[in-house]
């Protein structure tokens, strides 16, 4: 019998299918295992083979828990709302749903081609309104709680406005705006019940405020900062512009503490801690307002050296600070504005890069020093952020090199407080030892003795005192795009108001085009269906808005990361209509226990769903306060890619080896026309592309050879490889393990399609142990000591590799294995069915197939896990290697029980040892149990 892979992998993935083997049971008897992939965007690419990486991984590790007696959920879905699928519909007209469905389809039919165990009755969709209900739910929540400080966690709105009816604001301890107007209980009273809505919008989780955010024109919506490279749109390279918008946003700053602390308790790779760690941006200091000259306003900053306030020569506010256009004087304003302008054409990550460039503008204002009077000249900066801080910053030239570069550049002051102390960079940042010298009545004082002086008398002037300011802003939550969640909102008296979640959910609109409307408005705008009736809780006609029934619905949609902020609680229990999911079955699966993804969400998804979980356990909905227990970041699968060499100003290809020092274009050329000697399909390459149809190579040998350079995998590069292929040519069980061989898990590493065949020999040789020409050659001999030894040192490196997470060198050992038992004719039950056991994770369909020629009616992927015995490596002789007079001669095998003299005798008796003697009697014979034998003669 032949190894079919084909036949035998689409039998298998059928069963899977039919009976459902890998569905989990909520609440069942048997411990719990939650593995998660991070789920993907469904691209019309497809999968190629660098994206499976992760899910293989995962998949190994849920089948192992499954042998091992565990009940796993392990489930997969799909993030599918987003920009592509929305430019997509831009560019062909064609409804996002229509191509995501295609898409979705896609990705379905080449994850079933890989076998994994996924539980796909729990199938998640983010697009679907059976989902999205639940993500307008939880926005709901948000928008009905606060932030207490003091109990550090979220609490009901109504639990808010019953502290302000009993004594105001004055002395709570609340997540609130930075403009947040202090009031008494009687003045709560006296508002207006629109004024009352606008004072609880600045303690909501969820609220609207003017933000300034990347707007991309082009793409007519916002766009987060990870979608923005190098100053344009990652998607379609076109440019981005800072501008203040209304949004909503969502107080995640309010958690930053426990966002930090959280991480303690968290088995994730120390550096995604450490990015996270960075982005929330912990800092202790002083907050100190600088008094404007002639003007009523103040100039608050954020400094976290308070010590430092006698060597301030200057003030810094970002471009965007709301004073800039109200303090800047009649002979600056042009210049300003000029600034201004240019600065909205930068992304915040540019601005923040860029430490060469030192630009700025004078305001002509000036502030005044706290505590000497001193008249300080106020200037605009793009290295200042508004939304970080307070977007203004004290400058001290001589302790901080930003500040000393901007002073040097513009000629501004210098001020030495810090005489006869080293300032280099290294000792400077030793703030424990920096001794203030020189500075006021701080004169001689310690770096912390120093700042709480400061800090005290700001505190007994009234302008300033001790704070902690963290880095992490709130997120902007709006999208002017159409594909994404609706808001569950409509506007009375410009006011939001939400919908009941009993009419959830609000399903999108269709409209004609997909882009804003020719007023500005979001693409939601050029829909004639899109008011809410509060009379009948539905969605009517425009044209029906009247503002006394029937309201103007939100227009904008939701970010990308809603969905994804909640999606693992919903795989708990993913077709509960009732709620996101049942309490049971939440308390039973607590939480991920192995999460797989990238690293590149660390500061995105991977913050923003932390900051969600806290939220919900705050209010009793999840169990747990950190919803993924660990965490792994896969490598990347690169790409092989392939280039010919043009020569400059012609159509003619030179071969590698003979470019030599003549000037050429390195191309791309898409890996499928090239062979695994490197050689060019000179024809399918003409055929490629129009322009190269009248192509003329120099080649070498009679061959074109193409370059070769490792690069990530993409389209782009026409190095990508696609899994279809591989399991086509190769088998899935090939590409599984192919991918686990490639490297450590975590590592980046190529591609190398000419390597895969050695694995695909290897599971035909371990098919050859199971079947012969003419069927089953398994017997019931009883096994050998050495293939008990093969078996059971196999099953112990293999489970400790999969513990740690060390599949490649499972691999390794699995080839090992096998290879010891085909020389040893190895066709014993009582090591071969263990080895299916053992073996079906990394290749299951092939595992599949012999257990059931071994006689079994049930699937292998409940068969418990084989158990180690030590006692089969314990060895029970030993080689010796025979010595006369200090050479070795020969080795002799004799039992470790034998006695010293035993083993004398038993050399002594060996012909080998009578012929080295030849007749003589040895002097000594020197024995070492265990180690050598020497005779000396």
């Amino acid at each position: 019998m032949k190894y079919n892979f084909n036949e035998i992998e689409a039998k298998w993935q059928k069963y899977w299918a039919e009976n459902q083997t890998f569905k989990a049971e909520n609440l069942s008897e048997k411990p719990k295992f939650y593995a998660l992939d991070m789920f993907p965007y469904p691209s019309g690419a497809g999968l190629h083979v660098g994206h499976p990486l992760g899910y293989i991984a995962s998949d190994i590790y849920a089948r192992y828990k499954r042998h091992k007696g565990y009940n796993v959920l392990h489930p997969m879905g799909y993030d599918s709302f987003g920009l592509p699928a929305e430019q997509y519909a831009i560019q062909t007209g064609q409804h996002p749903a229509v191509t995501t469905e295609a898409n979705i389809s896609r990705y379905r039919e080449q994850l079933d081609k890989i076998g994994f165990s996924f539980d796909w009755s729990r199938e998640v969709r983010t697009s679907d309104p059976s989902f999205y209900k639940w993500t307008q739910w939880i926005f709901i929540q948000l928008f009905n709680a606060w932030y207490d400080h003091d109990a550090e966690k979220s609490r009901p709105i109504v639990e808010l406005v019953a502290i302000f009816e009993k004594e105001g604001n004055q002395t709570l301890n609340a997540a609130c705006d930075d403009d947040t107007p202090a009031f008494g209980a009687q003045a709560w009273k006296e508002m207006s019940e629109d004024d009352k809505e606008r004072m609880l919008l600045h303690y909501r989780l969820t609220y609207l405020a003017d933000t300034e955010v990347n707007w991309c024109p082009a793409l007519g919506t916002v766009l987060a900062n990870d979608e923005i490279v190098n100053g344009v749109s990652e998607r379609g390279g076109h440019p981005v512009v800072r501008k203040k918008m209304t949004q909503w946003s969502m107080r995640i700053s309010a958690f930053a503490e426990r966002l930090l602390q959280g991480l303690d308790e968290l088995d994730w790779p120390e550096p995604l801690k450490d990015i996270q760690r960075n982005w929330i941006g912990k800092s202790v200091g002083a907050q100190v307002s600088f008094k404007l000259k002639g003007h009523e306003e103040e100039i608050s900053v954020f400094t976290t050296r308070p010590d430092t306030i006698f060597g301030v020569s200057f003030m810094t506010l970002a471009p965007e600070h709301e004073l800039v256009k109200k303090i800047t004087t009649e002979a600056q304003k042009a210049e300003v504005e000029a600034y201004i302008e240019a600065t909205s054409r930068r992304s915040e990550r540019e601005r923040m890069a860029d430490v060469k460039n030192i630009t700025g503008v004078f305001t002509g204002a000036y502030v005044l020093h706290p505590f000497t009077g001193e008249e300080i000249p106020v200037w605009i900066g793009d290295y200042v952020l508004a939304g970080y801080g307070t977007g203004a910053v004290m400058a001290v030239p001589c302790g901080d090199q930003r500040d000393h570069d901007f002073a040097g550049h513009f000629g501004l002051p210098v001020p030495n407080i810090f005489e006869g102390v080293d300032t280099s960079e290294e000792a400077f940042a030793d703030k424990e030892h920096t001794v203030i010298a020189n500075s006021g009545f701080i004169s001689g004082m310690g770096y912390k003795e120093a700042s709480a002086k400061v800090i005290a008398e700001l505190e007994k002037i009234g302008q300033g005192q001790g704070k902690i300011n963290y880095r992490l802003r709130d997120a902007v939550f709006s999208r002017q795009r159409y594909w994404g969640e609706p808001f569950p909102v409509y506007y009375v008296n410009g006011l939001p108001k939400m919908i009941d979640a009993a009419h959830l959910p609000v399903e999108l609109p269709e409209v004609e085009k997909y882009l804003p409307t020719e007023t500005g408005e979001p693409p939601l705008g050029n829909a004639t269906r899109w008011a809410w009736d509060t009379v009948n809780h539905t969605v009517v006609d425009k044209a029906k808005t009247d503002h006394k029934t029937i309201f103007p619905l939100e227009l904008n949609t939701m970010p990308g990361w809603a969905g994804s902020s909640w999606y693992f609680n919903r795989y708990m229990d993913a077709g509960n209509t009732a709620d996101f999911a049942a309490q049971d079955a939440l308390n039973y699966w607590q939480d991920v226990d192995l999460y797989i993804g990238g690293s590149e969400h660390a500061t995105g998804h991977l913050l923003y769903s932390r900051f969600w979980q806290k939220f919900l356990f705050d209010f009793g909905l999840v169990p747990v306060q950190e919803y993924a227990r660990k965490l792994i970041n896969q490598g990347m699968i690169l790409g092989t890619s392939a280039f010919v060499y043009r020569l400059e100003n012609s159509n003619v290809f030179v071969s590698k080896n003979l470019v030599g020092e003549r000037a050429v274009q390195p191309i791309h050329a898409d890996v499928s026309m090239v062979n695994a000697s490197d050689e060019l399909d000179m024809e399918a390459f003409r055929s490629w592309r129009p322009e190269f149809a009248e192509a003329e190579f120099e080649l070498e040998d009679g061959r074109y050879i193409v370059g070769r350079e490792v690069e990530k995998m993409s389209k782009s590069k026409y190095n990508v490889v696609s899994p279809d292929d591989i399991c086509r040519e190769y088998g899935a069980d090939t590409l599984r393990m192919y991918e686990m061989f490639l490297g450590p898990l975590e590592q980046a590493k190529p591609w190398n399609t000419a390597g895969i065949t050695g694995v695909h020999n290897f599971l035909k040789k371990l098919w050859k142990l199971y079947v012969a020409q003419d069927g089953l050659c398994v017997t019931h001999d009883k096994a050998t000591a050495d293939n008990l030894k093969s078996l059971h040192k196999t099953i112990k490196k293999v489970e400790e590799d999969i513990e740690n997470f060390s599949f490649n060198t499972s691999v390794s050992t699995f080839m090992i294995c096998v290879n010891e038992l085909s020389a040893q004719k190895c066709h014993s039950r009582e090591v071969l069915e263990p080895l299916v056991v053992l073996i079906a994770p990394y290749a299951p369909h092939i595992a599949e197939e012999l257990w059931g020629l071994l006689g079994h009616e049930s699937s292998v992927a409940y068969a418990p896990f084989p158990v180690f015995e030590e006692k089969y490596l314990v060895e029970s002789t030993k080689e010796y290697p025979v010595s006369f007079n200090g050479k070795m001669r020969f080795t002799l095998e004799l039992s470790l029980d034998l006695s010293r003299e035993e083993i004398e005798k038993a050399v002594l008796a060996d012909d080998r040892t009578q012929k080295q003697l030849e007749g003589r009697t040895p002097k000594k014979v020197i024995v070492v149990p265990g180690k050598i034998v020497n005779i000396v003669g």
